[in-house]
């Protein structure tokens, strides 16, 4: 016989932890930038380019309840190698989305919204960044994994550095 999944308790006594609960409710592209540079300055390099990745993170409550706005800035620029690097080309993308939240304690809200969120939209960012680089006439750039944790540890860390009192 099945047990009694709409209980709350657990048998001890103590309710059942509420487990936390996001919905996308929209995504879109808030500014997107391909500067294709070697093909306006008629820069030659047959050699895989080097390419710089800068992700900034940005989230805001809205006016609706439980309800955030979670913004990925992704700049990528690729140079060419050697002693004078020239910029092959640029890539600002600026991806948001619109998130529903709940059951997330106050004082967690801030690290779910700058990790949680951003890893829900990782894969879309990926497939600008591929499509825009292939339509650009260069191989699609199939960005790797970003770590988020490590974005929003360095965050907190230059926020608690720029908070310390001179002594």
């Amino acid at each position: 016989m099945a047990e009694n999944t709409t209980d709350a308790s657990n048998g001890a006594g103590q309710a059942a932890p509420v487990m936390p609960t996001m919905k996308i409710l929209g995504q879109f592209v808030r500014d997107l930038s391909f500067e294709n540079v070697a093909a306006q300055k008629a820069i030659e390099g047959a050699t895989q380019p080097e390419i710089e990745i800068r992700v900034g993170l940005d989230a805001r409550k809205r006016p609706t309840e439980k309800q955030y706005d979670v913004i990925v800035k992704l700049n990528v620029e690729a140079k060419t190698k050697g002693d004078a690097p020239e910029t092959v080309f640029l890539i600002e993308l600026d991806y948001a989305g619109i998130f529903h939240v709940d059951n997330v304690p106050e004082g967690q809200i801030q690290p779910f919204l700058m990790i949680e969120c951003p890893r829900m939209l990782f894969p879309f960012i990926r497939r600008i960044v591929s499509d825009v680089t292939r339509d650009g006439g260069y191989l699609p750039l199939n960005l790797e994994n970003i770590d988020f944790v490590s974005i929003y540890r360095n965050e907190v860390a230059k926020q608690m550095a720029n908070k310390k009192p001179d002594a």
